[in-house]
């Protein structure tokens, strides 16, 4: 069963690139769904996530308040440090199972994880190939303020606060450029696959 990690900057292309190796018979195994569901609520993560930062990151619903939680985390690399020591090792737990389960469909089935942090938190996984998907800071931070509406300073913050573009090249296996149309995108993710299959 081949193991591909996908990943890239916020606003790389990397979901397009996830939604068409999908369509051509992946699996897709998506690290911030696993995010969502291990802090459901009633879950033990958001239940240790209310004891380390307070009552106030979860809302009237029960569930977990994002944006009071980023308030807390963004900027403050202890802060983040105490939140990714609850919800990583839950995140990792969920994928590896959810690896497994799609492996039971048999030896050829290729999955894939697409993870926005691999640098940060998987690099060292034993995955079959690293891919990437890559456009240049002022290309993301463009589509960041004209397709999602964000102010030109927040899509800034988004991307610094991300590792570089070169530390993620650096461990790279395989890069689809994404700066270019979609048709260029896909033509490069249909090549990608072609060859995963082939080999």
């Amino acid at each position: 069963m081949p193991l591909i990690a996908l990943t890239g900057g916020i606003a790389s292309g990397k979901s397009t690139i996830a939604r068409r190796l999908a369509e051509l018979g992946a699996v897709v195994v998506d690290a911030d769904q696993i995010v969502r569901d291990v802090q459901a609520p009633g879950s033990a993560v958001l239940a240790r996530i209310e004891d380390v930062f307070g009552a106030d990151v979860i809302d009237a619903g029960g569930a977990l308040d994002r944006a009071a939680l980023g308030a807390k985390v963004f900027g403050d690399p202890e802060q983040l440090a105490r939140l990714n020591a609850i919800v990583h090792p839950a995140v990792r737990a969920e994928s590896q199972r959810r690896f497994e389960e799609a492996a039971s469909a048999g030896p050829e089935t290729v999955v894939v994880y697409d993870v926005p942090l691999l640098v940060e938190a998987r690099v060292d996984d034993p995955w079959d190939l690293i891919l990437v998907a890559h456009a240049p800071a002022d290309e993301r931070r463009r589509r960041l303020v004209e397709l999602r509406g964000m102010a030109e300073q927040a899509a800034q913050e988004r991307i610094d606060a991300q590792v570089s573009d070169e530390r993620r090249l650096a461990i790279a296996d395989e890069v689809i450029e994404t700066a270019g149309s979609l048709e260029e995108t896909i033509r490069q993710t249909d090549a990608l696959w072609e060859r995963i299959r082939s080999s």
